[in-house]
């Protein structure tokens, strides 16, 4: 009975391993796979390859983006995942003794919280798995009695598994003592030495500190995940973008109904989809906004922030500035991965902008994967053809929206920036839209009665935007609206300057 119940209280625990976690991932969590995966673009080639197993933890780290990839189709992304925990806990079962089959989730309970440190990499969670897998087999195939054939191929298996899994070997040590006993702790300073020895003649270019801890299993160099699971308020946020990069603008404006976090990142998100629901002049101070940042972010050197505004950017028709957002949050993934996102994104700005030889570069490297291909392929065939480009309902209309003429320009004069955009063609009505909210956040409102006019001339508007009149009566009453949105973030703006 005892035998039975193991046998078969194994699978299903296995069974809810993996429904659990396909579950998890594409029901309640699919952005944080889309987040995973516009960080990196896998390449099919080989010389791809040999670059991933020039270092030590190559092939766990090709594996882990191999599988990464995937996620660009959320279901597809989130079964692989599935199919990895429940190949973790499998493994663990076999490792561990017969009667304490059921601790075989741990493992995976483990490695499911760290992976809420969206900086952890999956190449972690491959080395594991293969790190068991290699003691599994050892266990089956080297027995222990022949201790001089044991050793030798300890000795060779150590360096070998160092270079394709990394420091995860630690993990398979650690059972090969279980396994064998105490007396073959020597396997731990075997290990210390190998990776000594890698640092002084392969790996001098490295710092000593991740070739001992790891190369590429966490995003950024030299620091390491913490156990702090899956952060309410970063992965709204990681939420607002994934939801704005598939121009789910419904969505975005409905959970912001509900909560919304209160940073300039989540009032870019809010705001753009708001405009593109023509909704901004009527709803825009129902929403949090964190002041004149509330359109578009400054510059800011990390992989993330910059991502909603390089997509205001897009669909204003500033195209040179969001392929410069999306430049620099490409070149601040600290692990010096490409992003398939990103990569596209300049992409198309430079077809749009007509750089065809540059545009090309980036389409032969989208032509290596597997998700972008296709469309690396019918943006190159729309290149070549001038009447189609002209006339493609994004790349047309974006070519009539831009700018005319190249010139700098400092963020702080924004506000002028999409007034310039809307006189170039003033059919852009969503730049009309954030040319006056941007000097309703700065509070210029004497700009804004100027320009007024504008909105009842171009905007398409039957009558006042409710904003706007609300705007127009706390300048009236100077500020002294009870229940005025436009007057509670003016006074939180004061409030916030000392004034």
């Amino acid at each position: 009975m005892g035998k039975e119940l193991r046998r078969y209280g194994n699978w299903v625990l296995s069974v809810l391993v993996g429904i659990g976690v396909f579950l998890f991932w594409y029901v309640f969590y699919p952005h944080a796979l889309s987040y995973q995966e516009q960080y990196q673009l896998f390449l099919w080639t080989g010389d791809y390859f040999l670059e991933r197993m020039s270092v030590p933890g190559g092939l766990a780290d090709w594996l882990g983006e191999f599988i990464v990839q995937f996620y660009y189709v959320e279901w597809l992304g989130a079964l692989l995942l599935a199919l990895l925990f429940v190949v973790l806990q499998r493994l663990t079962a076999r490792l561990l003794p017969k009667k304490w089959w059921l601790l075989s989730v741990l493992p995976v309970i483990l490695l499911w919280w760290l992976m809420g440190d969206i900086n952890v990499l999956l190449s972690f969670p491959v080395a594991v798995v293969l790190a068991l897998f290699a003691a599994w087999i050892m266990g089956k195939l080297v027995k222990p009695d022949k201790l001089v054939i044991l050793v030798m191929i300890e000795l060779l298996m150590v360096p070998l598994l160092y270079w394709l899994i990394g420091p995860a070997v630690w993990i398979y040590i650690l059972v090969r003592v279980c396994q064998l006993g105490w007396k073959h702790l020597w396997l731990a300073g075997w290990f210390v030495a190998v990776q000594l020895i890698a640092y002084a003649w392969l790996l001098p270019q490295w710092p000593l500190q991740q070739v001992m801890t790891g190369l590429n299993y966490y995003r950024i160099p030299l620091h390491y995940p913490q156990l702090k699971g899956y952060d309410k308020e970063m992965y709204e946020l990681i939420r607002q973008d994934y939801l704005v990069r598939n121009e789910r603008w419904d969505e975005i404006v409905k959970r912001a109904q509900q909560y919304q976090v209160k940073t300039p990142f989540s009032s870019v998100c809010v705001n753009l989809a708001l405009s593109k629901k023509r909704q901004l002049a009527d709803r825009m101070f129902d929403f949090y906004q964190s002041g004149d940042d509330a359109l578009i972010m400054p510059r800011i050197r990390d992989l993330t922030s910059m991502l909603p505004s390089a997509e205001a950017f897009w669909h204003l028709g500033m195209v040179n500035s969001a392929q410069r957002y999306m430049f620099d949050t490409q070149e601040s993934i600290l692990n010096g991965r490409k992003s398939g996102r990103c990569t596209k994104r300049i992409a198309e700005c430079m077809m749009v902008n007509g750089h065809q030889k540059t545009a090309a570069k980036q389409l032969a490297l989208l032509k290596k994967t597997l998700f972008y291909r296709g469309w690396a392929k019918e943006a190159e065939a729309l290149m070549k053809d001038k009447q189609k480009m002209e006339k493609h309902p994004v790349y047309g209309r974006l070519r009539q929206l831009r700018y005319k003429e190249n010139f700098l320009y400092s963020y702080e004069e924004m506000d002028k920036m999409f007034g310039l955009l809307f006189m170039n063609n003033n059919g852009n009505k969503m730049a009309l839209d954030y040319f006056l909210a941007q000097m309703l956040l700065k509070g210029n409102l004497q700009g804004f009665q100027q320009y007024l006019g504008l909105a009842q001339q171009y905007g398409g508007y039957r009558e006042m935007p409710l904003g706007y009149q609300d705007v127009m009566r706390c300048i009236q009453a100077q500020g002294r609206v009870p229940d005025s949105p436009y007057a509670k973030y003016v006074q939180r703006m004061m409030e916030r300057r000392g004034e």
